[in-house]
């Protein structure tokens, strides 16, 4: 693990500062430490994988042969027709925590022993260099793929969300959402498949 010291720590600050357009520094502060504190924790179980053998609860695998396109009218649709309960990981080729984050999500559908939908939308490629990415997202019902200018498609989400993934949206029954950078927590697990 790599440790920052002050300069380091005041320099990449002063960077995310300028990439993401903060008015103040203590709104980019809240949004760091909150970010840095689940990018750790999501870095701490990546290698883990729990195999469970002879279960019935786990979704059946599936090989995905082709990604769907998702362009700036997709979330607004999905919204209105998509499946619910469902959960909307936003993903990018680089992302390494983005598949505990799924991990997560998978794991509380096994745990239900329900099959609820759980898409990856990959956001910096699409074709053949998405899939090559699915097997990281074990579970996974569907692969999207953004096509078109992606800040327009990402404020089509949601205007807030300051281009940090992984991004989680989570469905419930009645089409509530809940939204977290990171891996979400047992509480929101909760509300979101019900007790």
């Amino acid at each position: 693990m790599m440790f920052l010291n002050n300069p380091q720590i005041d320099m990449r600050m002063s960077q995310f500062k300028r990439r993401l357009n903060f008015k103040n520094f203590s709104s980019l502060a809240v949004v760091l430490s909150f970010f840095l504190g689940q990018t750790l924790q999501a870095q701490d179980h990546k290698h883990e994988h729990k195999h469970s053998a002879g279960t019935t609860q786990s979704m059946p695998a599936r090989t995905l042969s082709s990604t769907q396109a998702f362009n700036e009218k997709s979330w607004a649709q999905l919204l209105k027709d998509g499946p619910k309960p469902a959960a909307y990981l936003f993903t990018t080729t680089y992302c390494s925590t983005c598949p505990a984050a799924f991990e997560v999500l998978h794991q509380a559908v096994k745990d239900k022993g329900r099959q609820v939908p759980l898409m990856a939308v990959m956001m910096d490629a699409s074709g053949a260099k998405a899939l090559r990415h699915a097997s990281h997202f074990k579970g996974m019902s569907k692969m999207y793929a953004f096509e078109g200018f992606e800040p327009e498609i990402r404020q089509s989400v949601d205007p807030s969300w300051p281009n940090v993934t992984p991004y989680v949206v989570m469905i419930d029954a009645k089409g509530h959402l809940q939204k977290v950078i990171g891996p979400p927590t047992p509480d929101m697990l909760k509300r979101w498949l019900g007790s």
